[in-house]
């Protein structure tokens, strides 16, 4: 497996990040993979180093750049409850849908150029707050994202007139398995996100994954649950082959 450190250029700045190939010589899909809220971190770089090991080009850029090098929140954490909170804040102020459209654009046609990446369909991975980034990709790049899936996606059906869920119309040639848990605190949240799928009648799966918790899926997070994890691995992996193949 080949890891290179990486840099995008977008509108705003630049965004650093990795990337991760095959060793072998060859063109493999493109999938860019978004981090959730703390960004990039060891953990990250081991789930994107998995995925590429499945034979894919995996872009994991840090899509905070605009606050912080990665990862985001670790010196917020180090420095108590409320600095946490302002750093939070900050990261994903940074992010709006605005900027996310922006550096959906960005994202794609850098991993395009990139020698080791076949032409022909994407896809792109969010995870909590990055479900709805991995969304807004979709929409804004049709012509090359044809997968798009959300992990434990945050706030994906909202009454805000720029919610997530409106932008699905666009995405044309998209399929999403937005995987979702329902635990009592969070239960309402997510039967709102589980109509954000419901709303769009495009190609779509949803899973809600029992006893599982919010962050679940990324090795590390105080809520990580390796079964449920390792199943939503699969349907990942799953829905990769029969979109990008």
């Amino acid at each position: 497996m080949i890891e290179k450190a990486i840099e995008v250029r977008t509108k705003d700045g630049i965004a650093d990040g990795f990337l991760y190939q095959p060793a072998a010589y060859g063109k493999w899909p493109g999938v860019i993979h978004l981090t959730d809220i703390v960004g990039i971190r060891p953990a990250n770089r081991q789930m994107a180093e998995r995925l590429a090991s499945k034979a894919y080009v995996v872009a994991l850029p840090n899509v905070f750049y605009r606050t912080s090098k990665p990862p985001v929140l670790r010196s917020a954490v180090q420095n108590g409850r409320r600095t946490h909170y302002e750093a939070y804040c900050r990261a994903e102020g940074s992010a709006d849908p605005m900027a996310m459209q922006s550096d959906a654009t960005a994202y794609v046609d850098f991993l395009a150029k990139q020698e080791s990446v076949r032409s022909g369909p994407m896809g792109v991975i969010g995870f909590c707050f990055t479900g709805a980034m991995a969304l807004r990709t979709a929409a804004e790049r049709p012509d090359r994202i044809a997968a798009v899936a959300s992990f434990h996606g945050s706030s994906l059906f909202t009454d805000d007139p720029a919610s997530p869920h409106t932008v699905l119309p666009k995405v044309k040639h998209g399929f999403i398995s937005d995987t979702l848990q329902r635990t009592a605190p969070c239960q309402r949240k997510q039967s709102r996100n589980l109509r954000c799928a419901r709303a769009w009648n495009g190609a779509h799966e949803s899973e809600t994954y029992s006893g599982a918790h919010h962050g679940w899926s990324v090795p590390g997070s105080p809520a990580y649950n390796e079964p449920q994890a390792e199943r939503a691995f699969q349907k990942l992996t799953e829905l990769l082959a029969a979109t990008l193949s």
